[in-house]
């Protein structure tokens, strides 16, 4: 594949610094040349097309010999060819040479630019210098490139430079199929008229270069050096146009060209390391620059462009804006995060302008004027979106929107702080402070409790929730209506059922009355409802043994509260649903949403509601709801614990009219009782539950036993079964 020839060529110590510190960040993560291959030789980075040894480089061309013993440490392999040839003159009228020497020089690699595609080498420098009045040592050196078409010297970042208090330099090179030259004059009688760091034909002079050189060979026309005492040598070289910086020390030869110094009395031209550390090994560092052939056009050609040389053979690949890295190997050119940059760099902010909020993006960034904004961010031309009087007036109307918005909250705050208080007091709160076994929850209290996820219980009456409240687990009730008429006798309700201790009935362990419809806080029954346990999901297996001891419990749990308090409690809404179980099957009366309490010197009460299937015949045609009224209740709820079957299986016809009809009739009414507990040794017991169960259906309600009697014969026949199987 065709090459382009190397361009020598300089570039001043700031940009090459300020390059490779500018992409250090990405040079970090992003590769440099082929897997596997070194990417270094001591500090000097080798990129791909370069390499360090077979596999790593392009071609022969582009290979590099690294010796860290040496410095610098890497060789150009390149068809360079350096050579110095050296010469002893008598003075002007017998120019005959004493002596001639001939040296050749390593071409050493001191940095590679491929972005550019240029590689910085080291070059000698001719001289001519004054040994004595008669005799001085002209000394050339000369670069050639072997007709490569990988490189050419860089006429673009190189000149030819003569320093001397009179000097002629010159160049004489070669270019395709014609030679070369190129001369300045520098000429000064005075030694104060030249100044540091100018080199404009005072002490210091240089021309251009023209295109296409592959070969040069600095050299003066001689002259005859008047001042060789001050000022012995004059000399000229191709050095980078921005890197050599003049110095008046460059002028006085004799404090360079040092026998001692240089072995072989070598009197090479060499800066003072001290002021001008860039010329470590004492030669200028022109640079090379070639047009990479890698072999594949394509490589990374979303992120990298390539286009064919204009001067010489070959294509250069750089990756696009806003990529960085190597565009001659795959993967090279990666994305640049110029908002990370400009963040870490701030140097880097001019360029990468942004006057808003920065965004990176593939290939470049984006920058948005801040809010409230618009217009250009990357050009600072970002404009308030309002101009001021309407930004002023929007501010006040904002201002004043919000002032009414705090104002009608806090009005909003201070009505709900009254509406509770007014539910406090409503709900018997100062009555109930001053009770010592009745805990009084604030509303937030519950909050976290009464959520739909916790529901594990709904019907016509509410919802029950299930959560902790001060490390106890709980039941809240939470009812939907509450009965107007009965609002005042709220508390005294509360403060008896407060006092009901029983262990079969469920315990009242406080309440919330900063809502309309008190919530009332009972303890937790772990096992659920008689009702889910006989027809539920969590349906199990139930022994005799285990239905006596829950209808024997239930029917204590009542009786203590027909009988055994201050004040008669009536339940009015027996069923199963209202008997809880505990983890030993313990039954415990629950619901005291519809109860109602009958003072001592009363016999009834009026506007009392429960479910149709378990109430009492002559409640519903009278009205009127007596202890009686809950023996009948316990009646049928017994019937349904033996039988296991739903007090209501089909319109005209429940378990309860089946069993009076086969009662009366004298059938066998056992056979409606579950088989599961119809066992030949237990029939004698059957007969006397299915007794009791008829007694407590008697439509005469004088003639229903008390809740007293049918507690004890429950417990008489639970030990009798007991006995039976111990």
């Amino acid at each position: 594949m065709s090459r382009m020839p190397l361009h020598l060529h300089f570039a001043t110590v700031a940009v090459v610094l300020s390059m490779s510190w500018a992409t250090a960040a990405a040079d970090q993560r992003r590769p440099v040349t082929l897997p596997g291959c070194p990417d270094k030789c001591g500090n000097i980075s080798i990129p791909y097309p370069f390499g360090t040894k077979a596999g790593c480089y392009f071609d022969a061309t582009f290979s590099v010999t690294c010796n860290l013993s040496t410095t610098p440490p890497a060789t150009l392999n390149a068809p360079l060819t350096l050579k110095g040839t050296g010469y002893y003159f008598g003075d002007q009228a017998d120019p005959v040479g004493v002596r001639t020497d001939r040296s050749w020089w390593k071409a050493d690699l001191i940095d590679v630019d491929v972005a550019r595609g240029e590689a910085r080498v080291s070059m000698p420098i001719s001289s001519d210098c004054s040994l004595n009045g008669s005799y001085h040592e002209l000394r050339l050196a000369s670069t050639s490139l072997n007709l490569s078409t990988t490189f050419q010297f860089s006429s673009e970042r190189n000149v030819v430079v003569g320093v001397g208090q009179s000097v002629r330099a010159r160049v004489l090179g070669g270019m395709a199929e014609t030679n070369y030259s190129a001369a300045c004059n520098s000429l000064f009688d005075t030694p104060a008229a030249a100044l540091d760091g100018l080199c404009e034909g005072i002490g210091c002079c240089q021309a251009e270069l023209a295109l296409g050189l592959v070969s040069v060979m600095p050299s003066m026309y001689y002259q005859s050096n008047s001042m060789w005492k001050t000022f012995p040598c004059i000399c000229s070289m191709v050095v980078d146009r921005s890197w050599y910086n003049f110095s008046l020390q460059d002028l006085y030869g004799s404090r360079v060209l040092d026998d001692k110094r240089f072995p072989e009395g070598a009197p090479h031209y060499r800066r003072n390391e001290q002021r001008s550390p860039h010329f470590s090994t004492g030669w200028p560092e022109p640079v090379l620059k070639g047009a990479f052939s890698t072999g594949s056009r394509n490589s990374g050609k979303k992120a990298s462009r390539c286009v064919n040389v204009t001067n010489g053979y070959g294509y250069l690949c750089k990756c696009k804006d806003g990529f960085d890295g190597n565009p001659y190997i795959p993967g090279g050119c990666q994305d640049i995060d110029e908002c990370a940059l400009r963040q870490e760099q701030p140097e880097l902010r001019d360029s990468y302008p942004c006057h808003g909020i920065c965004k990176n993006s593939i290939g470049g960034y984006e920058c948005h004027c801040k809010f409230g904004m618009k217009g250009n961010g990357k050009n600072g031309t970002c404009t308030p979106v309002f101009p001021i009087p309407a930004m002023v007036a929007t501010l006040g109307i904002v201002g004043v929107a919000s002032i009414v918005v705090i104002v009608v909250l806090f009005k909003l705050l201070l009505e709900e702080k009254r509406k509770t208080k007014d539910f406090f007091i409503k709900n018997g709160g100062p009555i109930l402070e001053k009770v010592n076994n009745i805990k009084i929850s604030k509303k937030e209290e519950l909050k976290s409790i009464i959520e739909p996820c916790n529901v594990i219980g709904k019907g016509g009456f509410g919802e029950v929730y299930k959560g902790l409240l001060d490390s106890q687990l709980v039941a809240i009730k939470k009812s939907i209506n509450v009965d107007k008429s009965q609002e005042k006798q709220f508390a005294n309700e509360i403060i008896i059922q407060s006092r009901v201790i029983h262990k079969n009935i469920v315990k009242l362990i406080g309440c919330c009355l900063e809502v309309d419809v008190p919530m009332l806080v009972y303890e937790f029954v772990p096992q659920g409802s008689l009702h889910d346990i006989l027809h539920g999901c969590n349906k199990v297996s139930l022994s005799l043994g285990t239905r006596l001891n829950i209808a024997a419990g239930a029917a204590e749990g009542l009786s203590y509260m027909h009988s055994k308090t201050s004040t008669t409690i009536l339940h009015g809404d027996i069923k199963p649903g209202n008997i809880l179980l505990d983890d030993n099957f313990d039954p415990k009366i629950s619901d005291f949403g519809i109860s109602r309490l009958i003072a001592i010197d009363k016999s009834h009460t009026k506007c009392v509601i429960g479910d149709m299937c378990y109430m009492d015949p002559i409640y519903l045609q009278s009205g009127l709801l007596t202890k009686k009224s809950d023996v009948y209740s316990f009646g049928v709820v017994l019937l349904e614990l033996l039988c296991r079957q739903k007090a209501a299986f089909g319109e005209d016809r429940t378990v309860v009219k089946a069993f009076l009809d086969g009662y009366r009739e004298d059938r066998q009414v056992l056979e409606l009782f579950d088989k599961e507990i119809l066992v030949e040794k237990d029939i004698g017991v059957l007969h006397k539950l299915a007794m009791l169960i008829v007694e407590c259906l008697e439509l005469d309600v004088d003639r229903r036993p008390e809740m007293t009697d049918v507690a004890e014969r429950l417990h008489g026949l639970k030990r009798s079964h007991k006995n039976m199987y111990d």
